[in-house]
């Protein structure tokens, strides 16, 4: 453990404050409660706020990788990529490659080893999704923020019969817990109509 390594108990806050961090420079910006924000530090937090009401035990692997699930994603844009699924699946693999290195970086800094660090980018590629629950968890958390800051203008650039196909897909990849929280969402009559129209 190096010397800037934080005390047991304070290395999930020093992680957590690191991953908001590098997050804070994200150029693109979402309106959350009236506020503008850098877009993927306010969705890290929407993400851990969500694990942590799916799961109040959760670990803090589980929350370092709810914090840390698109980390800096702006730093390799998607336009750097052919089109087409396979040019989004170099992007995806790239991404995830860049992304492992980049936490496993902040989480030894702050004194957490590398299987720590292993651990934290398994959840955060979804690996174990069958079988492991931290990771259903973490896919919950993620469709619930979707349905939260995303749905209203993809709906609008859809158009509604396309977005009952996406919100099936979504709920389709959700546990049955995460879909009954998702139907309690306060999303407004029009995404209420769709979700019900998707789930139905």
């Amino acid at each position: 453990m190096g010397s800037d390594a934080a005390a047991p108990s304070n290395r999930l806050s020093a992680a957590l404050a690191a991953i908001d961090a590098a997050n804070a420079d994200d150029p693109f910006t979402i309106e959350i409660d009236g506020k503008s924000r850098p877009k993927e530090q306010a969705h890290a937090e929407l993400m851990t706020e969500w694990v942590q009401r799916l799961d109040p035990d959760a670990d803090d692997a589980q929350l370092v990788a709810a914090r840390a699930h698109h980390l800096r994603r702006w730093a390799l844009p998607r336009t750097d990529y052919p089109e087409g699924r396979a040019g989004y699946l170099r992007w995806r693999a790239a991404q995830g490659k860049r992304h492992a290195a980049e936490v496993a970086d902040i989480v030894t800094a702050v004194g957490y080893d590398d299987d720590f660090a292993a651990e934290v980018s398994a959840i955060v590629a979804k690996q174990g999704l069958s079988t492991d629950p931290r990771v259903q968890t973490h896919e919950d958390a993620l469709c619930l923020v979707f349905l939260e800051t995303q749905f209203e203008a993809l709906a609008d650039k859809l158009g509604d019969d396309h977005m009952v196909e996406v919100l099936a897909k979504t709920l389709a990849k959700m546990s049955p817990a995460g879909r009954r929280v998702a139907q309690d969402l306060d999303l407004g009559d029009r995404a209420a109509a769709l979700l019900e129209a998707a789930g139905s």
